[in-house]
């Protein structure tokens, strides 16, 4: 089998990004391991999924200036979820701001949200082929 395993996301804080992907997205930390220097090796990954971000904190200027902006303003993520009133509803009460009201398209329904940084991600719920 192959999947993706891990995409690098990059944070300020280790913490801060470990409390907001585990509290205001429900993610679980699959792994928090010390490497020295103060550096951690830091996996969150959302409920069912196969594919966990690697929280890498950012470490001299040119990475601190792409933190919040990995993709040029693009929408650089998708979380796909099975109720998307459900997640949207729990996204909004724990404070996850969203761009736009949900909206239908030909592939589902999303919504636009920004997660502490100021990363774009796609709220979905794919309708089925």
């Amino acid at each position: 089998m192959t999947h993706l395993g891990l995409v690098a996301l990059l944070v300020r804080d280790y913490d801060e990004a470990i409390g907001f992907f585990t509290g205001a997205l429900g993610f679980t930390l699959r792994e928090d391991l010390p490497q020295g220097d103060g550096k951690r090796w830091v996996v969150v990954d959302p409920p069912g999924g196969q594919t966990g971000l690697l929280l890498a904190r950012a470490v001299g200027a040119a990475q601190e200036a792409r933190v919040g902006d990995q993709h040029g303003g693009r929408v650089g993520f998708f979380l796909n979820v099975d109720d998307f009133s459900a997640a949207h509803a729990a996204m909004t009460a724990a404070g996850v701001e969203f761009e736009e009201e949900p909206r239908t398209e030909v592939y589902g329904t999303v919504a636009v949200f920004r997660d502490l940084y100021g990363n774009r991600w796609d709220l979905l719920e794919l309708r089925e082929a």
